[in-house]
């Protein structure tokens, strides 16, 4: 089988896992609108400080409220678009490793960590997305190119978003039960992103831009919306393959350290 024929049989595969998992999640009918519905109103409060905070003091720092507005779109729909699909990293990873867990995958012929990353879906992620999109509007930036440049940096944010989990979930392989401490580093991703990053300098600031990569996150995707930088969209992908050939290296490294379980799990 060629390189072209792989990649064709793979995107299958992960296109059936996904249905998948909507069909799984949308049995629960009920469960499945509520936690959407709780995921937007807990992205709406989070929101309604930085209203309060800009109608008190106005601008922060060269940051006004459309570009918070702004802010919070990027980062809520690429999160929204990875998690939706890609939802095994990070703490559920580091579980699925401490528990034994990838025995059901390594005797499948299929790509490894593409597999166990895709393997579950966060349906409440939806929420985030659509809390996304209405940010968007509320933005007040109605060209189509605006637009455009929203969509292009929304896949590589969200590619960092899973990238990054992957890493820290991985750490399991080397440290053991690290589950605490990737929702920690998790969350902390999520929280720095959508704070604007002219409040933070010197080590912080460096930090945000390599151990924990949240500007790229959050700033840098703004900065590429607002001035239609291409250029800066093209820095935003190569942080992209930066992240991923890291989490390669890390998940299979590790791979080799792992201890099978002995316990008998049905996936379902």
């Amino acid at each position: 089988m060629n390189f072209i024929s792989r990649l064709q049989a793979e995107y299958r595969f992960l296109r059936a896992l996904t249905a998948v998992n909507l069909s799984s999640a949308m049995e629960y009918r009920a469960s499945f609108l509520t936690q959407i519905v709780f995921m937007f109103i807990n992205n709406g409060i989070y929101f309604i400080f930085w209203l309060i905070f800009f109608k008190q003091f106005g601008d922060v720092q060269g940051y006004d409220i459309s570009d918070i507005y702004m802010l919070f779109a990027v980062v809520a729909f690429g999160y929204g678009i990875g998690y939706m699909f890609a939802a095994n990293t990070g703490a559920n990873l580091a579980y699925t490793i401490v528990q034994g867990r990838l025995d059901y995958y390594l005797v499948l012929p299929r790509n490894l960590l593409l597999h166990v990353v895709f393997s579950r879906m966060s349906v409440s992620t939806i929420g985030d997305v659509t809390f996304g999109l209405i940010a968007f509007w509320f933005a007040g930036r109605y060209y189509p190119l605006d637009f455009l440049f929203f969509l292009a940096v929304s896949l590589p944010v969200a590619m960092i978003f899973v990238g990054f989990s992957t890493i820290i979930g991985s750490l399991a392989f080397f440290f053991g039960n690290t589950q605490y401490a990737s929702q920690q580093l998790s969350n902390a991703t999520l929280a720095f992103a959508m704070y604007p990053h002219t409040l933070f300098r010197g080590f912080s600031r460096f930090m945000l831009y390599t151990i924990i990569p949240a500007f790229f996150i959050g700033a840098v995707p703004v900065e590429i919306i607002k001035n239609h930088d291409g250029r800066l969209l093209l820095l935003l992908c190569g942080v992209v393959v930066v992240v991923w050939v890291l989490a390669t290296t890390v998940f299979y490294g590790g791979l080799r350290r792992y201890e099978s379980g002995n316990a008998i799990n049905v996936n379902t």
